[in-house]
């Protein structure tokens, strides 16, 4: 679960190559943990600048995990902006071996 995060974080804004689907699920599940914890913090001081912070800051390398997940399964980055069908591809298993976006 570590290595999935860090490798999210350490590919920042990095949109090309792919990405599994384990390594995706951790880090929107380490996403929600934080943003949730975020939000328990900003109800205790009553101020959201917290969260906002934390959305601002998780935007890019969630927007590039994304994209490199669909990669995954071979397809284009541009799927992410059809909502159920990019679920559906989110949790789809991915290309076994190399395709056109790489190993």
């Amino acid at each position: 679960m570590g290595n999935a995060i860090s490798t999210c974080l350490s590919k920042y804004a990095t949109f090309t190559g792919r990405a599994s689907r384990s390594e995706y699920w951790f880090f929107v599940l380490f996403t929600f943990l934080v943003g949730l914890v975020a939000g328990l913090i900003a109800g205790v001081l009553g101020s959201d600048v917290l969260g906002y912070a934390i959305q601002i800051a998780f935007w890019l390398p969630g927007l590039a995990v994304s994209i490199r997940r669909m990669h995954d399964v071979d397809k284009s980055g541009w799927f992410i902006l059809v909502p159920i069908y990019g679920f559906i591809l989110s949790v789809t298993a991915g290309t076994v071996g190399s395709n056109r976006f790489g190993d």
